[in-house]
């Protein structure tokens, strides 16, 4: 049976005390709605539906980036939760099989427990998501009969009786599609808060003769984020399950605490991690690769055996093979590293592609942009850079070359020639005493003058 996954992104997080939509806050790189909606994607869902309001554009901007097969629909009045998910009814004409409810503010949701309730539907009309609480606080009760789902009160409605239950609602619902639609058409908004729940669809459901039940979860994965301080618990939450799914995968860390993944971070087994490193979104680092301390890489492919740093930057674009050495304050971008090429010291290699077993040297610096375009500079197997050379793009070194310290490369140098492109050194004999006398002489009546 098909599914469709309806995400609810409508909201303004009044307590989040920013003009950016809740759903957009980041964690661990990605907005909140494209956890949820990664989440969902394990489902193979025919149809995606995100329901805007708050910040609309941007929200839609967001979803369609990750997937443009999203549709939109958006929430113009925020009157509840079922008055949300009824904006949907549209997309979905024709959808034969299962809708979904996520909520772009819980991140957690593991594609194993969605895949549980789509199960579950085969036996029920509707399935909730609910959890145990340590502390159920303000959520809203899923008042049980042995499996069967009796209703969901709202906190704010509930009894004290009805309080004291810790089986609690996370709001993820699945049902058929059109029983869905049928039901959100007779809630009303009689309550507390003179809003359409979500929530009274059950009651509606059981008084129509179907069926119900509640499939539980750990309740970490039913973490929302509502304030500034729960998306930094929300980002912790993620690094410790990330690095906890890391450790199982065979990884290596020196200092795991100190560091950091993205969404999209994927580690080989044996990889050696050392401390205060920082991945960005879209990095692969294959098994048996070292990334040593204090280094920061984004979009970016490090293979088997590549050493990486300390103190080193991969941004988007860059790709190193097998035995490539990274070393301290380098900054590569968008750039090819050919097999066991080396570039060990205080360099920038931007928009280029390096052969080979090739040598760049301290200081060394590809100069790629010219205040409007990004030129390419190609370095053959073998090459020798010498350090502080300046690669002047488009250039290219041929194999088994090499340039002398100090040069600055505008010309393409051919298979192994040695290119020297700096100034002829002259010395003058004590010229540099007189020139030390002369300007000891000024200072010291700049200073006088002054007194």
């Amino acid at each position: 049976m098909s599914t469709a996954l309806i995400v609810l992104a409508a909201g303004k997080g009044t307590r989040m005390k920013s003009e950016m939509p809740k759903v957009l806050h980041p964690i661990a790189g990605a907005p909140m709605l494209i956890h949820a909606l990664r989440a969902g994607a394990a489902l193979e869902p025919q149809r995606i539906v995100v329901i805007t309001g708050h910040g609309a554009e941007a929200v839609e901007a967001a979803a369609i980036d990750h997937d443009p097969d999203i549709q939109t629909a958006r929430q113009e009045q925020q009157l509840g939760t079922a008055h949300a998910v009824a904006q949907a009814r549209s997309a979905l004409a024709g959808h034969e099989g299962n809708a979904l409810i996520l909520y772009g503010d819980t991140p957690f949701i593991q594609a194993e427990t969605l895949e549980r309730m789509i199960d579950a539907r085969r036996d029920h009309d509707m399935v909730v998501l609910g959890f145990e609480a340590a502390d159920p606080g303000r959520y809203g009760r899923l008042v049980m009969n042995g499996s069967a789902l009796e209703r969901i009160v709202e906190f704010k409605d509930a009894s004290d009786q009805e309080r004291a239950i810790t089986f609690c609602n996370s709001g993820v619902i699945a049902a058929d599609s059109h029983v869905l639609f049928d039901l959100i058409d007779a809630v009303g908004n009689d309550n507390a808060s003179g809003e359409y729940y979500l929530t009274d669809i059950i009651s509606i459901a059981r008084e129509r003769g179907l069926t119900a039940t509640a499939i539980a979860c750990d309740e970490a994965e039913t973490l929302g984020v509502n304030s500034r301080e729960e998306l930094a618990a929300a980002e912790m939450l993620f690094q410790a399950r990330a690095r906890a799914e890391a450790f199982e995968d065979g990884v290596t860390f020196y200092a795991p605490d100190s560091v950091y993944f993205s969404f999209d971070t994927v580690i080989g087994r044996d990889a050696l991690l050392e401390q205060n490193i920082v991945f960005g979104p879209g990095v692969t680092v294959e098994s048996g690769a070292h990334i040593r301390a204090f280094s920061h890489l984004e979009g970016c492919h490090v293979a088997r055996g590549a050493i990486v740093g300390p103190y080193a930057r991969l941004r988007p674009g860059t790709e190193l093979a097998e035995d490539v050495r990274v070393g301290n304050f380098v900054e590569l971008k968008n750039a090819v590293l050919d097999t066991g090429a080396k570039v060990n010291h205080l360099s920038y290699i931007g928009d280029a592609h390096l052969g080979a077993a090739s040598n760049v040297g301290a200081g060394t610096v590809t100069c790629n942009y010219d205040g409007v375009m990004k030129h390419h500079t190609e370095i053959g197997a073998h090459a020798f850079i010498g350090s502080s050379t300046m690669l002047v793009a488009p250039v290219s070194i041929g194999d088994h070359a090499m340039t002398a310290s100090g040069s600055v490369i505008t010309q393409d140098v051919p298979e192994g020639a040695l290119a020297l492109a700096r100034s002829r050194q002259v010395n003058r004999p004590g010229l540099a005493r007189k020139l030390f006398e002369m300007l000891k002489q000024t200072r010291d009546k700049r200073e006088k003058g002054a007194v």
